[in-house]
C-alpha cells in the first residue's frame, strides 16, 4: 500500500512540476499567467502563486450549533417569518431577510440521498484512508453533508442512517457523522 501512495506522491510531484513549467512558459511568452480555454474559448487566468489558507471564522451568532456538538447535540435553524430550514445554521435568513430564527434539534436519523468515495483527498485529509461522504434527507426537511462510517458497498439510496456527534475515531475534534441504522 505505501509503494502505491508514494507513487501516487511522485505521479503528483511530476504532474504540478509540468503544471509550474507551462506556466512559465505562457508568462515568458505572453506576460500574462492568461491562456484561452480550449473547449470554450474563455480567457481563464492561472495564479502563479500556491495559496493555503487557515482562516478564522466569527461564529458568535451561531453559537448554539457549536454549543450543541460539544453536548453531542446538532441544531439548525428555521426562519420564524417564512418557515425556511437552514443546515447548517443561519443566524439571518437569505430568503426573507429576517433575523428572528428558531434553533431545533435535529432527528438522529435520516435517508441516504446519494454517496461517493474520496480517492484524492485535500491536503488536511491526507493521513485518511479513502473515506464516503454522503448527502443524507433529514425527516426535519433539509439534507446533510457529512461522512458516512460504513463500507461503500453496502450503501443503498434510501437506507436508513443514524446521526453520531462526537470525537470521530483517529481526529481530535467534535463533528458529525452518519452510520447505517
Amino acid at each position: 500500500m505505501s509503494t502505491v501512495v508514494e507513487k501516487l506522491r511522485e505521479y503528483l510531484d511530476r504532474a504540478e512540476a509540468e503544471q509550474i513549467r507551462q506556466l512559465d512558459q505562457l508568462v515568458a511568452a505572453t506576460g500574462l499567467p492568461v491562456y484561452r480555454d480550449p473547449k470554450t474559448g474563455a480567457l481563464i487566468w492561472v495564479d502563479v502563486r500556491e495559496l493555503r489558507l487557515r482562516f478564522q471564522l466569527s461564529v458568535n451568532r451561531i453559537a448554539k450549533f457549536v454549543e450543541g456538538l460539544s453536548q453531542e447535540r446538532l441544531y439548525y435553524t428555521v426562519c420564524r417569518r417564512c418557515g425556511a430550514k437552514y443546515f447548517p445554521p443561519q443566524a439571518d435568513c437569505p430568503r426573507c431577510k429576517s433575523s428572528d430564527m428558531e434553533w431545533r434539534e435535529a432527528s438522529r436519523e435520516g435517508e441516504l440521498v446519494t454517496w461517493t468515495v474520496i480517492n484524492v483527498k485535500p491536503a488536511s485529509f491526507a493521513h485518511n484512508k479513502d473515506y464516503v461522504v454522503g448527502i443524507v434527507k433529514m425527516p426535519d426537511g433539509f439534507n446533510v453533508t457529512a461522512w458516512i462510517d460504513a463500507d461503500p458497498s453496502t450503501l443503498r439510496p434510501g437506507m436508513r442512517l443514524r446521526l453520531f456527534v462526537g470525537k470521530r475515531p483517529g481526529e481530535n475534534y467534535i463533528t458529525y457523522w452518519f452510520r447505517p441504522v
